[in-house]
């Protein structure tokens, strides 16, 4: 089963809600753990331990597990493995992007099933053309995992760049047409309803971005990752401008708001219970 296809069924089942595991060290000050590597485990494990088998996906942040080394990776490492043994499905956090042979390296890195780090989707920059990111999507082809590709960002900065005009519309445009293309690729002969395994990063507090720059998300016919969806972000009108047709593959991401409550298990049960309640009446599901 593709990945697409493995993320429309979690949704389904647990609603659209995607869990970051970001072990900020204030978040850990929190919980009242050590910001350490023993801190950071023992985070990472209890948000799985409460969390498997209830949401669509869990979002591990590489980079705050790599600012511990090579400890910092072992333990997310073991969290990607526990993601994979309860089948619950989990997106790597890590915004990779380069060329060439680097490139490659990336896509073993994190989408090779001989790869300890090899999530079921992983997060991509396409901000040295999206053609550089061919490898990662070829072997997300052959492995039944998924990228997400940044696109349209909430951050003030991203607008400079995502939003810069191209001779076919927008840089941003450009990136959604592009997945657009992989996707119809993977899903030709396939009912309109199905969507593909190339997803996008858009922020769901971004307004009427998508329309005054003429991307239709809906054609991309993939999963979009959206942060700022329910309490702390966007609601039902809100989302209506951003996504319009394409509500139903919204994933909506949701870190703090979830794990503030920690680390009692039933109280981020809780949580994450009542944010995919949310984020479900806020997109229509």
């Amino acid at each position: 089963m593709t990945f697409g296809a493995r993320l429309a069924q979690a949704m389904d089942s647990h609603g659209p809600l995607c869990v970051g595991i970001d072990p900020h060290p204030s978040l850990l000050d929190r919980w009242g753990i050590s910001d350490d590597v023993d801190g950071l485990r023992r985070f990472a494990l209890t948000t799985l331990e409460a969390l498997e088998g209830r949401v669509a996906a869990l979002k591990p942040q590489s980079a705050l597990f790599e600012r511990f080394g090579s400890r910092g990776i072992a333990a997310l490492e073991e969290l990607i493995a526990g993601a994979r043994d309860t089948g619950t499905l989990c997106i790597l956090d890590a915004k990779r992007g380069d060329i060439g042979s680097t490139m490659d390296g990336y896509a073993a890195a994190y989408l090779n099933d001989d790869s300890p780090l090899a999530a079921d989707a992983v997060t991509l920059s396409p901000y040295l053309g999206f053609g550089s990111l061919q490898p990662a999507l070829e072997m997300a082809r052959r492995t039944g995992r998924g990228v997400f590709v940044l696109a349209l960002t909430s951050n003030l900065e991203g607008a400079g760049v995502q939003h810069a005009r191209t001779e076919t519309g927008s840089v941003a445009g450009d990136i959604a047409a592009a997945a657009g293309e992989w996707n119809a690729r993977e899903l030709e002969g396939q009912p309109r309803s199905e969507f593909g395994s190339t997803g996008l990063v858009v922020g769901a507090t971004i307004g009427d971005a998508p329309r005054k720059l003429g991307i239709d998300l809906a054609q991309v016919r993939g999963p979009i990752l959206a942060p700022g969806v329910g309490a702390q972000g966007a609601g039902a009108a809100e989302l209506a401008e951003v996504f319009g047709d394409a509500r139903r593959c919204v994933l909506a991401s949701s870190s703090r708001g979830v794990l503030v409550v920690g680390p009692d298990i039933g109280a981020l049960r809780d949580a994450a219970a009542r944010a995919a309640d949310e984020a479900a009446r806020a997109l229509g599901r």
